[in-house]
């Protein structure tokens, strides 16, 4: 019967086994049965199930799972995929178990810890080179079923694969500004490859209008609302440890081009046409000119007037103009993609270009006399036409009327003798130059002349007289001749004669020599007396002499010298290395003072220059050095006195080498240096020090330290054997000093130590006067080979040891005993 029934049901009557098939049943219903036994004598009490059975099919376990398939293989992991199996058994699949085995080894293991039901594993922390077949098993209620058939034997290894690169444009592509546009395609590899972007071999960057999408199989590069700027070589790169791919578009971004280069050359002009060029534009729009537009405008009228769109060339006449107006010109290009704005000209007038000649420069008179004087000028620019006639004019200075010299025609040459000048009257000349067109302006007016014959010699000086003295030397003073002969005074001759002699000797050789009314004679005796005389110059020659009234005894005149500090030499003077050291200082005195510099109460270096003049002296001292530093003094003495200023001088400079650098700790991996600070500091505290090293099979220095400031320093990580010198420099602010070097290699090695005693020393022959030694090596060699072993005998009875000799081998005959 079925459970939610009472009423039972008739299955067989005819059963005579022990089992019968109930057929007819409903699958999912639950159903009650029992049984009785019959004989002849009747039926007998029935046996009932003691709980309801449900109707279904009966339950195993799962098929294997299909397809089991490897996905992906790294060095160190497995990613395996599978099907389910065809059949579950009856019942859910509840989880899978995936199984390893190692090559190699008989068992599979399990890999999966907990319940997994996703069919995609991967396997994790496995060995690089191992080798792996792996299966799967499905489990359901009834337990697990038959394991998949296993994989190929899988070795763990990175897998390579180069890159390949499939590209959606071609090598060229052309886009209006303002247009967007991208680059596209598809890439593989393994490992996955790096995408890079270059425009021009510069990486590209996104930006606002720029940007880039990478996918792990697609590639796509987008410019947003092109400019030119966006034109250029474009490279996509697909890279990783195998190889590199790479795609190429050459992107022309196209415009109108840019306005021509100005400005516009009117390289003709005549009364009824121009011809005026250009340049091309800057930026031709990425696409080449096909023509320029030419337009006119009357500079009076807005309307522009075409004269040209079809020329190619950057010159064009403009035809058709009217004599006296003024034109503008207008220039356009032109491409395939429009026109550009316009280049637009000067206001040019239309006339022909020939005219009269331009003025002579101012001319120049010479050979002045009485009654002529002759006119000089240079060619002026001839206007285009020839020059055929120079007009030459002159009137008086203070008259209005300017009067032709002569009628004559003047060509080619360019100086004319005027004649019938009055003499003593000032002239002033000027000239014109004529071609076919007529006469051009005049030059401006020559600087005004007398005519008069030339000049005579000048009449003496005035008052001369001696204004100052000294032991060697006399200052003289005078007044101008009253008359200068016509003639502009050139300068003057002074003479001096000593008291008893009849020679004058000349003090200045030329005139030009003293163009003043002063000079100084030098050179003469101290105790002396001279008369002196002098005499104008002017272009006719010497004036007569003017003599100073009284003989002049020559000496001192006394004054105590007297220093006047410039603002180098007032306070401590800091001076950097390689510039230029100036002291200086104003002297006063008379007789001059004798004039000395010292430094430290020692002469000064001989490469500075010392100049002293007659009112002070300066000390000069290029490209200093540090040992330029010091007390510099300035002493001035004369017979009335002394006076000594002094100051110093700090030379600024990098410091000097530090000092006795030792090393000491070798090991065989490191060494300890030590060193002193350098006698000189260059003026500025050393800030730290810097330590190298190098190896003596290599030119280089390798830098170990650079920021210490101690004076000492541990140098580690050295090969073992290798040879190495060390050098050490300091710095301060002012720069690196020079380095100080180790004097010899040091060896990287661990310290020696003697080797222990030989071993088994014992006798193997003796004879009347020697012994055969042999023995073993001893136990240790102390940290470095054994380069021999020194043999020393004892007479029995005695207690010194005497040296026999050093023997490189095992053995030894000792003799002479």
């Amino acid at each position: 019967r079925e459970s939610d029934h009472r009423a039972w049901t008739p299955v067989s009557c005819t059963v005579t086994r022990q089992n019968a098939t109930v057929q007819g049943l409903t699958e999912g219903k639950a159903y009650f049965f029992r049984i009785a036994a019959e004989n002849i004598i009747g039926m007998g009490p029935f046996t009932e199930t003691t709980k309801e059975l449900i109707i279904r099919d009966p339950i195993t376990v799962p098929d294997r799972p299909e397809d089991l398939e490897v996905k992906e293989v790294t060095k160190n992991s497995v990613t395996l995929t599978w099907n389910p199996p065809k059949y579950n058994g009856g019942s859910d699949i509840t989880m899978y178990v995936l199984e390893s085995r190692l090559i190699g080894k008989e068992k599979f293991h399990k890999v999966t810890k907990e319940k997994m039901l996703d069919r995609r594993y991967t396997v994790e922390g496995l060995k690089e080179g191992d080798t792996y077949e792996y299966r799967v098993s499905a489990c359901n209620i009834v337990g697990q079923g038959k394991p998949s058939f296993c994989t190929k034997p899988i070795t763990c290894k990175d897998e390579i694969a180069p890159p390949s690169l499939d590209l959606d444009f071609r090598d060229k592509l052309i886009v209006r500004v303002g247009e967007a546009f991208s680059l596209t395609g598809r890439y593989s590899g393994k490992p996955a490859p790096k995408v890079t972007w270059l425009k021009d071999d510069i990486v590209v960057k996104e930006d606002d209008r720029t940007k880039i999408k990478t996918t792990p199989t697609t590639l796509c590069l987008g410019i947003l609302k092109s400019v030119r700027g966006d034109s250029g070589k474009y490279c996509v790169t697909v890279e990783n440890s195998t190889g590199s791919r790479k795609g190429f578009c050459q992107v022309n971004v196209v415009d109108r081009p840019s306005p021509p280069v100005g400005p516009v050359i009117f390289d003709e002009v005549h009364k009824d046409h121009m011809v005026v060029s250009w340049k091309p534009p800057l930026d031709d729009g990425g696409s080449e000119i096909t023509n320029y537009i030419i337009e006119k405008k009357d500079a009076h009228r807005d309307l522009w007037m075409p004269v040209t769109s079809a020329t190619v060339k950057t010159t064009c006449k403009i035809p058709k103009l009217l004599e006296g107006r003024e034109y503008q010109i207008r220039i356009y290009a032109e491409n395939l993609y429009g026109i550009s704005d316009p280049l637009i000209s000067d206001e040019m007038k239309a006339k022909d270009r020939f005219r009269v000649p331009d003025a002579p420069e101012q001319p120049i008179i010479k050979d002045v006399t009485k009654n002529s004087a002759v006119v000089v000028w240079n060619k002026p620019y001839d206007g285009g036409k020839p020059i055929t006639n120079y007009i030459v004019e002159k009137k008086e200075t203070m008259a209005t009327r300017w009067v032709k010299v002569t009628k004559d025609p003047i060509f080619p040459s360019t100086q004319f003798k005027v004649p019938d000048l009055l003499e003593g009257c000032q002239y002033e000349f000027r000239v014109s130059a004529e071609n076919e067109i007529g006469v051009g302006d005049p030059s401006p007016p020559s600087k005004p002349i007398f005519a008069r014959d030339p000049i005579a010699k000048p009449s003496p000086p005035v008052n001369p007289e001696a204004v100052d003295k000294t032991k060697n030397s006399v200052d003289l003073s005078w007044q101008p001749p009253r008359h200068d002969g016509n003639g502009k005074i050139i300068g003057y001759l002074v003479e001096y004669q000593k008291v008893g002699d009849e020679e004058w000797k000349k003090a200045n050789l030329t005139a030009d020599s003293c163009p003043e009314t002063k000079y100084k004679v030098t050179g003469l005796t101290e105790g002396m007396t001279y008369k002196f005389r002098v005499k104008a110059v002017n272009a006719a020659g010497e004036s007569e002499p003017a003599y100073v009234p009284d003989p002049v005894e020559v000496k001192d005149r006394l004054e105590p010298p007297e220093l006047i500090l410039d603002a180098n030499m007032a306070r401590e003077q800091h001076v950097k290395a390689g510039d230029t050291l100036r002291l200086s200082a104003v002297i006063k005195g008379v007789p001059f003072p004798k004039v000395s510099w010292k430094k430290e109460d020692h002469d000064v270096s001989p490469k500075a220059d010392i100049e002293v003049t007659g009112v002070g002296s300066k000390l000069e001292i290029r490209n200093t050095v540090h040992e330029d530093g010091g007390i510099y003094s300035l002493t001035v003495e004369n017979p009335a006195g002394s006076k000594t200023v002094s100051v110093k001088v700090v030379v600024l400079d990098k410091p000097g080498p530090p000092r006795n650098l030792q090393v000491s700790e070798v090991r065989s991996d490191s060494c300890y240096l030590t060193w002193m600070e350098p006698e000189d500091d260059g003026g500025s505290v050393i800030t730290n020090y810097v330590v190298e090293r190098r190896d003596v099979a290599s030119a280089q220095w390798v830098a170990i330290s650079s920021t210490s400031k101690k004076r000492s320093h541990m140098a580690k990580y050295l090969i073992e054997g290798t040879q190495y010198l060390f050098r050490v420099a300091a710095e301060n602010q002012f720069g690196r000093g020079p380095y100080v070097e180790t004097l010899k290699p040091i060896k990287a090695v661990d310290p020696l130590h003697p080797p222990g005693p030989p071993k088994n020393l014992h006798h193997v022959d003796v004879d009347k006067t020697e012994v055969s030694l042999v023995w073993n090596r001893p136990d240790r060699d102390g940290g470095a080979e054994i380069t021999g072993y020194l043999v020393e005998y004892q007479e029995d009875g005695a207690d010194e040891w005497t040296k026999f000799q050093t023997v490189p081998m095992l053995d030894c005959v000792v003799t002479g005993l």
